[in-house]
């Protein structure tokens, strides 16, 4: 009998409370630490639809409308982030489409360079043009010897 009475007076009451506080304290504070904005919007519209059918308050039908628009706002978002996305690739398109063509310019800008031969330019006192000699004409060349010196014997 004094078994049966410390377990209904002492284990039977800590227990009960045990499990109260495991479930009031320690799962409710981690319900809230998972708890985001997305879920709270998420209850709004079960809120506001649980109040609709609820006679005794008459709710407005705009209430209503955001309450539709925030059941909704999963499609809303993705059909924003769709638009966003399409404009981002666009911008992608286009600055890969002008780097391309800048480097082409460039290629070409260096190619002109070399072929322009800028680091091996010719010395200042090297003249530009070849000089052109005289043209003699054949009967200089056949008595070239003629008018050579004597040797001295």
């Amino acid at each position: 009998m004094k078994q049966w009475w410390r377990r209904w007076t002492h284990e039977v009451p800590l227990a009960i409370g045990d499990a109260l506080w495991e479930v009031l304290v320690v799962q409710f504070a981690a319900m809230l630490d998972r708890l985001t904005v997305r879920k709270i919007i998420a209850l709004i519209p079960v809120v506001i639809i649980v109040l609709a059918y609820y006679h005794r308050i008459p709710i407005p039908p705009e209430l209503m409308l955001v309450g539709d628009f925030l059941a909704y706002i999963d499609i809303f978002s993705v059909l924003i982030l769709m638009g966003v996305l399409s404009r981002v690739t666009t911008i992608l398109f286009v600055v890969k489409q002008a780097a391309a063509r800048i480097k082409s310019l460039a290629d070409s800008v260096t190619a002109r360079m070399q072929r322009l031969d800028i680091r091996h330019r010719r010395q200042r006192t090297a003249p530009t043009r070849p000089r052109r000699r005289p043209d003699r004409s054949d009967d200089d060349r056949a008595c070239g010897s003629a008018w050579a010196k004597p040797a001295l014997a």
